[in-house]
């Protein structure tokens, strides 16, 4: 095939299932209204991604090329978002009832990864570095959508559920602020690490 569909299956894998702006909100999610109601917002956060794969797939490296200081600004944009969003997270107590306040849906999701640098970078990196010069771009971008939608509805749901599981262990302890803070200070260090680090 024009796509080195194992090796990237692999890059995917190691993307999706480590700490980064997304995992951290969703296991942030997971802890503060469990599992079965975040999975509206699960699902948005999977689905999210495809709005990102498939515009650069049809033209929109090539437009980075062209302006690529839009996409700088966009990227530090992004990044400032989903700081604020951190800061959010940190300041949050997960409470002893599950019952306050209703969880993000599916629309909050879909916007997760279009403003998450370490998607980008890693959508652009699947492409630059697995699909073959002269690979149609629709053969390509199906590939790498669907490679990437499969490592998601996988591993996505894993974060959630660990956040789950540990509010049910800290919420109301004096464990339960620091839970918090940790959450927030890990997606701040994961776009920092994209932003300067040159981490994908």
């Amino acid at each position: 095939m024009s796509v080195a569909v194992t090796s990237f299956a692999i890059f995917a894998a190691s993307q999706v299932g480590t700490p980064g702006p997304a995992n951290m909100a969703l296991m942030a999610t997971g802890a503060r209204f469990g599992i079965r109601a975040a999975l509206p917002f699960v699902l948005g956060v999977a689905l999210g991604k495809q709005l990102v794969i498939w515009p650069v797939g049809f033209g929109l490296m090539e437009l980075a090329e062209r302006a690529p200081a839009v996409f700088t600004l966009l990227r530090f944009a992004s990044a400032a978002y989903i700081i604020w969003l951190a800061w959010k997270v940190a300041n949050l107590r997960l409470g002893t009832s599950r019952a306050e306040g209703s969880a993000p849906g599916f629309a909050a999701g879909l916007i997760v990864h279009p403003l998450n640098p370490k998607a980008w970078a890693m959508i652009i990196g699947g492409f630059t570095a697995f699909v073959a010069p002269g690979t149609p771009s629709l053969e390509a971008t199906a590939t790498i959508a669907a490679v990437l939608l499969a490592c998601q509805l996988l591993l996505h749901p894993m974060w959630t559920l660990a956040g789950d599981a540990i509010a049910r262990t800290v919420a109301g302890t004096r464990a339960e602020p620091y839970l918090m803070w940790t959450l927030a200070a890990l997606t701040v260090a994961s776009v920092l690490f994209v932003l300067f680090g040159g981490g994908t």
